[in-house]
């Protein structure tokens, strides 16, 4: 018997997806193409990813929540890989790989709450000036790492940071011709929409119609509550945020060389004020400039309510 999945609990899970300003700014190791995956490599840094969610489990028991343990597969597809030196034929052992250390965390918590998710990343840089994969070709891109995680431990995949809506309609189907669960996360810009001015109700109904609603549901990854709040209308297909703990836009963050951790505090209660007017949302946690301080005042705040 599967473990329950957040859509199907009533408690809330707890993630945390943007572990790598973490890596970088609190831990001073290095991520070429923010990637986190070949920090597998060596037993010092495998302990630091390892240690991160082992963080999340701790905390999530001691506040009752559920937990998803993201592997560290964000980037590890063929053409992000490939500039860092990895060929297509590694990379199914290094998504296995990345899948067993999480499973490890879980089994060492030895709890049937905490499960494990592949991070799926698009195919480039969702900011990228390129124009946008059909459907088609994002389905047959996407399938090539869903094989790979097919048979893992693995309870679901979330596709994390899309903002190009056929990419996303090729991952949620990639998903399903592998059998695997999927979570589809959209990124968006401080108005709420995507980066092409796509309202977000808009994307999460297009998905929807082209996929015959395949995902599990939505999220919002990689933007601060600010940014977002006025556009969630408490739709029933968005489950989760997942927070930066910067005001910052997207172009402002990735021309910054200092971490913009925000205020824990505040972000906690713009959180619990986010679930307050969308019940609907039943996963929450950090992305990038967060950590442990900022996920526990979510907690207490979310909680408290």
């Amino acid at each position: 018997m599967g473990r329950v999945l957040p859509h199907e609990s009533d408690t809330p899970f707890l993630v945390y997806a943007g572990t790598g300003t973490d890596l970088i700014f609190n831990h001073g190791i290095e991520l070429p193409g923010f990637s986190s995956f070949p920090l597998l490599e060596t037993p010092e840094t495998r302990a630091v990813l390892a240690g991160q969610m082992a963080d999340l489990v701790a905390l999530s028991g001691k506040m009752g929540l559920g937990c998803i343990l993201d592997a560290p597969t964000w980037t590890a597809n063929r053409d992000r890989a490939a500039p860092l030196g990895y060929a297509p034929e590694s990379l199914d052992a290094i998504n296995k790989d990345a899948v067993a250390l999480m499973d490890e965390v879980r089994i060492a918590s030895g709890r049937q709450d905490v499960l494990v998710s592949a991070c799926i990343g698009p195919r480039y840089d969702p900011y990228a000036d390129i124009a946008p994969m059909s459907a088609k070709d994002a389905r047959a891109y996407h399938s090539e790492q869903m094989a790979s995680l097919k048979g893992s431990a693995v309870d679901l995949v979330t596709a994390y940071t899309f903002n190009r809506l056929t990419e996303a309609v090729g991952v949620v189907q990639a998903a399903g011709d592998h059998g695997l669960p999927i979570i589809l996360s959209f990124v968006v810009e401080t108005d709420g929409c995507l980066a092409d001015g796509t309202p977000l109700k808009t994307s999460i109904e297009q998905v929807d119609r082209d996929t015959d609603a395949a995902a599990l549901f939505f999220m919002v990854n990689c933007a601060h509550p600010s940014h977002f709040a006025n556009a969630l209308t408490a739709h029933d297909r968005l489950k989760g945020v997942v927070v930066n703990a910067s005001k910052c836009s997207h172009a402002e963050l990735d021309e910054a060389d200092t971490l913009d951790e925000g205020d824990p505090q505040e972000l906690g209660a713009e959180v619990a004020a986010l679930i307050r007017d969308n019940p609907a949302i039943s996963v929450f946690g950090g992305c990038c400039g967060t950590d442990m301080r900022h996920l526990r005042s979510m907690a207490r705040e979310v909680l408290r309510q």
